[in-house]
């Protein structure tokens, strides 16, 4: 049925039901899950105005960096602890949608499974969810949670 399935996490309680979601479907198919966390690229006009913490990295990009392997490791111990087999771990920058997309596409994931809301609501309704657009932009089935 599924050899792959990859789940993009935000920290988002969304995206854990999501991820708990495709740990009883890789039981039922024994296929690998891939988790994936997106963050975005910021320039340095944001970086200024978000005035990080002088003990905090520096650049923002590594801030964010730092903070999206952490979310991708919870999400990692969460699926173990619910019974996951072999979870993998994955951190990348760029538009969330479009990264995910093309990280699926890449590696050859045959079901996306997505939470239907992450921590952007605002962004989501103004510009339209990242669980939306990807079900518009990807080449395999995704099941949103």
């Amino acid at each position: 049925m599924y050899t792959r399935i990859l789940v993009p996490v935000d920290g988002s309680e969304g995206s854990l039901k999501a991820l708990l979601h495709a740990v009883d479907l890789q039981k039922l198919t024994g296929s690998e899950l891939w988790i994936l966390t997106v963050f975005r690229h910021h320039s340095m006009q944001e970086a200024s105005m978000s005035m990080v913490r002088p003990s905090d990295p520096e650049n923002l990009d590594d801030a964010m960096r730092a903070y999206s392997k952490e979310i991708a490791e919870a999400a990692k111990a969460a699926a173990l602890d619910r019974g996951a087999t072999g979870p993998r771990a994955f951190v990348k920058n760029g538009q969330p949608a479009r990264t995910i997309v093309a990280f699926a596409k890449e590696h050859g994931v045959d079901l996306i499974v997505i939470g239907s809301r992450g921590v952007g609501d605002l962004e989501g309704y103004l510009l339209g969810s990242v669980s939306h657009k990807v079900t518009s932009l990807a080449n395999c089935p995704v099941l949103v949670v």
